[in-house]
C-alpha cells in the first residue's frame, strides 16, 4: 500500500525519509541509501484518518506529525532510533463551525502541518473551518497539547491552507485557498499565540477571473515571501517591511503552465522552482 505518495519529510541527518498518502490511511517509512539514495521501506503506521496531506517532523526528530485531511485530525507518531515508525502516540480532533462554502468548507480540512521555527509548535491551517489552529507538542509524553487560545479565525470563506515563518521575527504568513489573499500573522513564540495584523489580495486589482492559491513560503532572507496563484498562474511576491511584518505586493512572476500548486525554494533561495500540475511541468 504505497499508492500515491504526497506530502514527504526527510530528517535531519538525510537518513529517513516519511510520506503520506492521497486517500490513503496510513504514513510510511523508509531508509535512504547514502551510497545512491535508493528507498528501502521500512514499515507503515496508520494514521487514523484518511487522505494524509502535510507532514513534518519535530526539533527534537521524535516525532512525526501528519494532518488528515479528509477526517479534519491531526495525527502524531513516534520515530524509533532505526527511523521506523511507532503507533500512534496522539490524535487531535479539530473542532468548529465550517465555512460558507458549500463544496469546498463542509467539514474540517487540515491540509498543512508545520513546526514552527522553535520545532515545539505545530500550526494547522484549516481550510474547512475557516481557522487556523495551534499545537504545543509534549515530547515527554508524545502529546498534542492545544495552544493558549487553541485557534485563531480567519474571514468566513478564506479557507486558510498553508503557512510559514519568518525566519528570524515573530511573523508567519498564512495563505488562504478560497479568496485568494494573504494573512500576516504576529506570532508569539513563547506561548505558540497568533493575531492577524494584515490582509492583502493575492492577486492583481485587473485580475478578474476565477483563482485559489496553493502554497506560501518566506524567503531564507526574511525580506519576501511567495505565494501560488492558481487560474492567475502566477507567483506572487510580497516585500516584508523588516519590525513590522506587515507586505507590500512587488510583482506577479508567471510560472509557464497552468495551476501552480507546489513551488519551493532551492536552500539558498536563489531559484525558485514551480510545479504547475494541469501542464506537467516544472518550471
Amino acid at each position: 500500500d504505497f499508492a500515491d505518495p504526497s506530502f514527504l519529510a526527510i530528517d535531519r541527518q538525510g537518513r529517513f525519509l516519511y510520506s503520506s498518502h492521497g486517500g490513503g490511511t496510513r504514513a510510511t517509512s523508509y531508509h535512504i541509501d547514502q551510497s545512491d539514495g535508493r528507498l528501502k521501506p521500512l514499515n507503515q503506521q496508520a494514521t487514523e484518518g484518511t487522505n494524509g496531506a502535510h507532514l513534518a517532523i519535530d526539533g527534537t526528530g521524535r516525532f512525526l506529525a501528519v494532518a488528515n485531511y479528509a477526517t479534519g485530525t491531526l495525527a502524531l507518531l513516534p520515530i524509533n532510533a532505526d527511523g521506523s515508525l511507532g503507533t500512534l502516540s496522539d490524535l487531535a480532533t479539530l473542532t468548529g463551525e465550517p465555512g460558507p462554502h458549500r463544496t469546498q468548507q463542509t467539514s474540517s480540512h487540515p491540509h498543512h502541518c508545520p513546526f514552527d521555527r522553535t520545532g515545539r509548535f505545530i500550526v494547522v491551517p484549516d481550510k474547512g473551518l475557516d481557522r487556523t489552529f495551534v499545537y504545543r507538542l509534549d515530547t515527554d509524553r508524545g502529546k498534542l497539547v492545544p495552544g493558549n487560545p487553541p485557534s485563531v479565525a480567519s474571514r468566513p470563506g478564506a479557507a486558510p491552507r498553508h503557512v510559514d515563518f519568518h525566519p528570524s521575527e515573530p511573523y508567519a504568513y498564512v495563505i488562504n485557498e478560497l479568496d485568494s489573499t494573504m494573512t500576516a500573522f504576529h506570532f508569539d513564540p513563547d506561548k505558540g499565540a497568533f493575531k492577524p495584523v494584515q490582509t492583502l489580495s493575492t492577486l492583481p486589482s485587473t485580475y478578474t477571473a476565477n483563482n485559489s492559491t496553493a502554497e506560501v513560503v518566506v524567503a531564507p532572507s526574511g525580506r519576501f515571501v511567495y505565494g501560488s496563484n492558481r487560474g492567475h498562474d502566477s507567483i506572487v511576491i510580497f516585500a516584508i517591511e523588516k519590525g513590522t511584518g506587515l507586505l507590500t505586493p512587488v510583482d506577479w512572476e508567471p510560472t509557464q503552465g497552468r495551476t501552480p500548486r507546489y513551488f519551493g525554494l532551492d536552500p539558498s533561495g536563489t531559484h525558485l522552482y514551480a510545479a504547475n500540475q494541469n501542464t506537467d511541468t516544472v518550471v
